[in-house]
């Protein structure tokens, strides 16, 4: 006879079955979870653990000056990585940070920190390593192989960027950081083109997480990115810094830079700041002065900020981030400005007596000189600066201000290159309405204003150009791997800032008899300028329009000088006599040379 279940073990046999179907409910919930909600992230996760997956960086694109010399390239690399997750001895541990700070010249804490990441699979250790150092690593490994940390550590393929000429250009070309991107000039401004796409070796893992055999393996090769045909002619190039460097050295300048463009298309043939730096060694002071300077510094934290600004400093370039007072070169600008609107014609003479007064003061000419009665042909070589005064005021500020902003002083000139100096109304010009009588007098002879020199041989140019300004560029065209153009800079006319009449009139007769070409046809010469700064320092300045016979011209460059506190001015005929010799592509090019901040570190 069946007994019948007690309640005890009703109740039993319920919370049983509660308990099952909680445990039941627990357990969908929990492949719910896995399945549903995580189930790409642990699908993920099983992936990575059981495939390799290793990128191949692509080579950057070469950079070439407009004869397609190469001026930068990436050559093939390696990278040094390592497992830390196959640590299992301190011996191990001890033995890779010995072999990388001796080999590759790490930090060691740098080195540990990266190899006590224990659930890490990958942790590079360096890249852009060349041949030498792979064999020495390997021979490092070989030698410690009874250590087994061969199985830790992995090299891939790695590209690294070189520039077979060293400094040439440097503040125009830039360079790259350790990620293989760019850091200045045009490997920053053009990074996106010259960077390639990356390629992937995926290979397929034991659970060991080692590489299984090649028929588990899957590639896709890295494509090599755009090149560039630079503007940059390299025999122009290289006799301006030449000429530079010497001047640099003869004045015991702090720098000194200068600029060659086709007044034509705007193309920079020649772009230099000096002192330069090696595009190899970026991160390394080139000057052996400043460098002996700074080391010699006994605070650590004030030596770490000398050589940042240091470093800053020799990558800057100038000639497009610097800014400064033009002085009597302005005047050029005020002459145009004047015969275009009528305030004056090339017969209109003017009495000078040194000075002239203005508001409540006296503005004199350069030593006091005083010139007599004189036309603009001959106000010009004279650097009269009341003849200017007087013009700009009979055009009145309303006039000046129109031709000062079209002639590009207000605004960038848009050169295909990065941090070029934004122009400010208030702080490096007048506003109109912030211009007075005195305001306006010093800045029609190049005073009271700041300008750079990239708008300076601008705005120059487009007195050769028939009044056209021009947008200057160093980029000429972007090539693909093949070598096919996939775009050609055009020029650009920014604006018709005088009339063609007036650019010749300007030009044809304004020419200083001291600086006159033989075999060349002068468009425009305008003697160096000097502007007294505070603590005696002087920013001297010349610009040339020059249009050769038969592509070939002749050229003099003002290189100064300082003794003392005494300014001084000597010639030398061989500098820009070379650039223009060699300067046979084009009609006509613009010089700029600029030396300046004359004190000494």
């Amino acid at each position: 006879m069946n007994k019948k279940p007690t309640k005890k073990m009703e109740t039993r046999s319920i919370r049983a079955f509660i308990i099952f179907c909680l445990a039941l409910l627990v357990l969908i919930g929990n492949l719910f979870w896995i399945q549903i909600v995580k189930g790409e992230e642990y699908r993920l996760k099983a992936e990575r653990n059981q495939l390799s997956d290793t990128i191949v960086a692509a080579n950057r694109g070469t950079i070439y000056d407009s004869n397609m010399k190469v001026l930068a390239q990436s050559a093939t690399a390696w990278l040094v990585y390592v497992n830390p997750s196959k640590i299992t001895t301190d011996e191990q541990k001890d033995l890779l940070v010995d072999g990388f700070v001796s080999i590759f010249g790490l930090e060691e804490d740098v080195v540990r920190k990266k190899l006590d990441k224990k659930q890490s699979g990958y942790e590079k250790i360096v890249g852009q390593i060349d041949n030498d150092q792979k064999a020495e690593l390997q021979e490092y490994i070989t030698q410690h192989k009874d250590k087994k940390i061969g199985s830790i550590i992995g090299i891939d393929p790695d590209t690294k960027r070189y520039y077979p000429l060293g400094s040439f250009a440097s503040t125009v070309i830039g360079f790259t950081g350790a990620e293989d991107t760019g850091r200045a000039g045009v490997e920053l401004k053009y990074n996106s083109e010259l960077t390639g796409s990356p390629g992937r070796i995926i290979t397929a893992q034991n659970a060991l997480a080692d590489d299984l055999p090649n028929d588990y393996e899957t590639s896709y090769d890295p494509e090599q990115g755009h090149s560039l045909v630079l503007t940059i002619d390299e025999v122009i190039q290289y006799y301006l810094e030449q000429q530079l460097a010497q001047a640099v050295e003869e004045t015991q300048a702090k720098y000194a830079y200068g600029i060659v463009m086709d007044v034509k298309t705007g193309a920079i043939l020649g772009m230099s700041t000096m002192p330069d730096y090696d595009l190899n060694s970026p991160y390394k002071i080139h000057s052996p002065k400043l460098a002996e300077f700074i080391a010699a510094i006994e605070d650590e934290a004030q030596r770490a900020q000398e050589e940042t600004n240091a470093l800053y400093s020799q990558w800057r370039n100038r000639t497009i981030s610097d800014s400064y007072e033009p002085g009597s070169v302005f005047k050029l600008f005020v002459a145009a400005a004047a015969l275009e609107e009528g305030v004056m014609t090339t017969d209109t003479t003017y009495n000078c007596t040194s000075s002239i007064k203005v508001a409540n003061y006296y503005q004199h000419c350069f030593n006091h000189n005083v010139h007599g009665t004189q036309t603009v042909a001959q106000a010009l070589p004279n650097s009269c600066n009341t003849f200017f005064i007087t013009m700009g005021q009979k055009m009145g500020k309303q006039t000046f201000n129109k031709y000062f902003e079209a002639f590009g002083f207000t605004e960038t000139t848009g050169i295909d290159l990065p941090s070029e100096a934004v122009p400010v109304a208030g702080k490096t010009y007048y506003s109109v309405d912030k211009m007075g009588i005195a305001e306006l007098s010093s800045a029609s002879f190049g005073q009271t204003f700041q300008a750079t020199p990239i708008q300076m041989i601008a705005a120059v140019a487009s007195l050769g150009n028939g009044g056209k300004l021009m947008t200057p560029y160093v980029v000429g065209k972007v090539l693909d791997g093949d070598g096919n153009i996939i775009s050609e800079t055009k020029p650009t006319v920014k604006r018709q800032v005088i009339s063609e009449k007036t650019a010749d009139t300007n030009v044809a007769n304004n020419i200083d008899k001291n600086t006159y070409i033989p075999n060349a046809n002068p468009a425009k010469i305008k003697p160096a300028q000097t502007t007294k700064r505070d603590n005696y320092t002087y920013i001297p300045s010349s610009e040339n329009v020059i249009k050769t016979n038969n592509n070939e011209g002749d050229a003099k460059k003002y290189i100064p000088s300082q003794k003392g506190a005494q300014f001084t001015k000597t010639f030398d005929n061989s500098g820009l006599e070379a650039v223009l010799k060699r300067a046979d592509r084009a009609e006509q090019r613009a010089i700029q040379t600029l030396a300046g901040n004359f004190n000494s570190y």
